[in-house]
Formats: C-alpha cells, sequence, structure tokens
C-alpha cells in the first residue's frame, strides 16, 4: 500500500499573509496528501524541527514579506543541524526575480508565485516526492 504524501507547510518570519497557504493546504488535502501546518511567525529551527519530528516528506515555505533568500537559508541550514538535510523544500509566494536564481542554487527544489495553478504544485510535489525515493 502506497503512503500519502507528508508535506510540511509554514510560514517563517513575519507574514500574515495567508489566503495562498490555506488555498494550497485544501488542495493539497484534496489530492490525498497529510498536510502538517503550521501556521505563521515560524522561526527556521521551529520549522526544521516539526518537519523532523513529523516526518514531513517535502516542506513548503510561503513567503510574502520579503528575505526569501535569508530565510530559506535559516530553514536550510537548521534542518542540517536536526538531520532533516534530505527533506526537499518548494518556495510560494511574492519572490523577486533578482532571489529565485540565488534560491535554485541553494537548493529550492521549485519557485511558485501568484497565479500558479493547484495541479502545477501537486504534480511537482508528486514527482519531487517520487524521485527522492521517499
Amino acid at each position: 500500500m502506497k503512503k500519502n504524501i507528508r508535506i510540511l507547510l509554514a510560514k517563517p518570519g513575519l507574514d500574515g499573509h495567508l489566503r495562498g497557504i490555506n488555498v494550497l493546504a485544501k488542495a493539497l488535502m484534496d489530492a490525498g496528501m497529510e498536510v502538517v501546518y503550521l501556521g505563521v511567525d515560524l522561526t527556521p529551527n521551529e520549522i526544521a524541527q516539526a518537519a523532523v519530528e513529523e516526518g514531513a516528506d517535502i516542506i513548503g515555505l510561503s513567503i510574502h514579506a520579503g528575505g526569501a533568500v535569508t530565510l530559506f537559508s535559516k530553514v536550510k541550514s537548521a534542518l542540517s543541524e536536526q538531520g532533516g538535510d534530505n527533506i526537499p523544500i518548494l518556495v510560494g509566494g511574492i519572490i523577486t526575480p533578482k532571489e529565485k536564481p540565488k534560491l535554485r542554487e541553494m537548493g529550492v527544489v521549485e519557485i511558485f508565485g501568484p497565479g500558479s495553478r493547484l495541479q502545477s504544485i501537486i504534480r511537482c510535489i508528486n514527482e519531487t516526492v517520487q524521485h527522492a525515493g521517499l
């Protein structure tokens, strides 16, 4: 029996823009995924600890208030410190054109901005987890 993908969704930093992540969480649940939604105003350490403790197959970070490169870097470092450096990360939200190449260099699997199709996000998650063999 195939297990459901377990995705952890979180909003690092001070960011109260919730519509996108709430819509995404519902769509992922409807697609049969187990969603662990941590909420807002989280530290990178809180996100990393929860991802490891919850056995997340993949992480989705929603960033709308700027600082995507810094926030991703801190989450990635915290994951590494807690033994979760193998967990792939997607980023969604308002990401500047200048930040996108840097995020990709740092290991972001994919970046989804406003207007991204939910089916594209679901497909990316499925393919990423399948490719990682999780």
